[in-house]
């Protein structure tokens, strides 16, 4: 198969050359040229390398419904623009592909999140921001997990607490102790079936808490509606994602805890920044 990559121009010299003339400010020039770099693979995807940038939550590759060569490639094109690259949702087959594509020490697969990161060899940032992810149940693991693997690679330190579930409510008081003493910024809580968990951690603590429902369950409300429905009723402050909604879930908390690590003067040395940054 050819590969088709295209770096799409940015116009710097216009830029700048409306810099000198007046036309545009510093500040109007550096979003316009955060706004324009993105990279074209075949005629099937435009690769946007400055997501990141503009928005703080970066970019990633769900593998859901593209071919593994493809997955491959547009993988390879965010490592090579990035260093890490994050492919989500992915089958046994993309597996395979992104295994034989990568060495070994250039590629993290976690089983349980079904998320693979290729590098080149960079380490993932490190921004001071803290996380916590909680699970309702073992079978909620999954989802929580995707939300931590995307808080980790947006720099922040996560902390796991897993089958804590409303049925035996007695397991998530000293394991609410042990995380809050960590000082999260957020906190992700993924539940199945009736959804509860979110509700009660919300009414626990003090920071912003993010409900993921998971489509465990069978029956009337079934297939992550019911959790879903719960949250959204949720008399404790919620902010609910929607079902299997990991990744949102993990970039949403890791966006607020690097707000608060960059406020509060624990962000990352320059040293140990995103490279993209």
């Amino acid at each position: 198969m050819s590969i088709a990559w295209k770096v799409v121009p940015l116009d710097l010299a216009k830029v700048l050359q409306d810099i000198k003339n007046g036309k545009i400010g510093l500040e109007a020039a550096e979003e316009q040229i955060r706004s324009m770099g993105f990279v074209s693979y075949s005629s099937i995807a435009k690769v946007d390398t400055h997501r990141k940038n503009r928005t703080g939550i970066m970019e990633a590759v769900l593998a859901d419904c593209k071919e593994p060569e493809d997955v491959v490639e547009i993988a390879r094109i965010m490592a090579s623009e990035s260093r890490r690259a994050l492919i989500t949702r992915v089958s046994a087959s993309h597996l395979e592909a992104l295994k034989a594509a990568f060495s070994p020490d250039k590629l993290e697969w976690n089983s349980r999140a079904r998320t693979v990161v290729v590098h080149d060899g960079t380490p993932a940032p490190r921004t001071g921001g803290v996380v916590g992810v909680i699970s309702a149940g073992t079978a909620d693991i999954p989802a929580a997990e995707e939300a931590g693997v995307v808080a980790s690679e947006m720099g922040c330190e996560v902390v796991s607490v897993y089958d804590v579930g409303v049925a035996g409510i007695h397991r998530l008081i000293p394991e609410l102790q042990k995380l809050k003493a960590r000082n999260p910024g957020a906190i992700v809580v993924a539940a199945g079936r009736e959804g509860t968990l979110p509700t009660v951690v919300s009414g626990l603590v003090d920071v912003p808490v993010i409900g993921l429902p998971v489509s465990t369950g069978y029956g009337a409300g079934g297939g992550g509606k019911a959790a879903l429905l719960s949250m959204l009723q949720s008399c404790s402050i919620l902010a609910v994602v929607n079902i299997d909604a990991g990744f949102v879930a993990g970039a949403y908390a890791a966006r607020i805890a690097n707000m608060i690590a960059d406020a509060s003067g624990a962000g990352a040395k320059p040293e140990n920044k995103d490279p993209q940054e």
